[in-house]
């Protein structure tokens, strides 16, 4: 049977369903800098963000059978390359999606009520300043009649549509792809669903008071002062996405200047060291890039990603 490497964690049920079958699994992490020289004894690789399986490790596993990524985004791993060499690569796109969503749509929830503001300062100002903080968090607004844009149209950013549908929102979406998308959905005893015909990212920056984005980074910001300029002034801002997809200067210079209200951020350009500007502003809500680690998403992957590489290894 294989030798199997969870180097970046797993959930127990993954790791117990590869042994179940018979594989050796080890789950001690090898630092990236000594895998060039103990990757080889192994015919599978699991991974999250942390580990680089790039094209020199690649050459140098000639037992190397499935890469696993546990999660979504193939940013660090050298896919083609892989392929190339007959390796198969694996994720867990559709795991973590309602994880990722809630999180989103949960910092719009927060934007919209001051809540990151009010937990900051209760603990502190909140038996000796509680009329003031009311009066300063009294003007909020509801997210009910307003327009989610979603940029990224995938297993997430329809996720998010549900959720956003459930909330009384109208929904927009963009996506490279052109499409109509069927969003169904159980809400209490009736099965609801609802069209959503992709358009341009110009069109959602148009239209949508919060803007969600839920795409790769392919180099290049997707939001940036052009997109920031074409937006409804007050605009919120979410990315549950990946670190890059914001040019954050911009997103600073527009929050300054009133185009963006607010920003939620689970993802951060600099990760795992963002810039203190965006931790310390009080009209952006972060969070630690927690878009999938809940324990269901962790159980689902776990289970999914174990499936994935005993389809290839068996």
């Amino acid at each position: 049977m294989a030798r199997i490497l969870i180097n970046d964690g797993m959930h127990p049920s993954g790791i117990q369903k590869l042994r179940d079958a018979g594989h050796t699994v080890d789950t001690e992490n090898i630092p990236q800098a000594d895998l060039m020289e103990k990757l080889p004894a192994y015919d599978a690789i699991c991974v999250r963000s942390a580990t680089k399986v790039r094209a020199e490790l690649i050459d140098n596993c000639p037992n190397l059978k499935v890469i696993g990524r546990g999660g979504v985004g193939l940013d660090n791993i050298d896919v083609d390359h892989a392929k190339s060499k007959g390796i198969a690569v694996k994720n867990t796109p559709a795991a973590s999606s309602r994880s990722v969503a809630e999180l989103a749509m949960g910092h719009a929830l927060t934007l919209a009520r001051f809540v990151h503001l009010s937990n900051r300062q209760m603990p502190t100002g909140g038996n000796s300043e509680f009329k003031g903080l009311k009066k300063s968090y009294s003007k909020g607004f509801e997210l009910e009649g307003k327009t989610m844009g979603i940029v990224g149209f995938g297993r997430i950013g329809q996720e998010l549509a549900k959720i956003a549908f459930g909330l009384g929102m109208n929904v927009v979406a963009a996506d490279m792809n052109k499409f109509t998308a069927q969003i169904t959905q159980k809400i209490g005893n009736q099965t609801v669903t609802n069209e959503v015909a992709t358009k341009s990212n110009e069109e959602v920056f148009n239209e949508a008071d919060v803007i969600s984005l839920h795409l790769p980074f392919t180099g290049a910001p997707v939001l940036d002062a052009k997109s920031f300029a074409q937006m409804k002034d007050g605009v919120v801002i979410l990315n549950a996405a990946r670190g890059g997809t914001i040019d954050e200067a911009a997103l600073l210079d527009a929050i300054e200047s009133g185009k963006v209200s607010a920003a939620g951020l689970d993802v951060f350009e600099n990760e795992p060291t963002p810039r203190q500007e965006l931790l310390d502003h009080p009209k952006i809500s972060c969070t630690p890039h927690i878009g999938a680690s809940t324990t269901q998403a962790q159980e689902k992957i776990g289970l999914e990603l174990a499936d994935n590489i005993m389809e290839v290894l068996n």
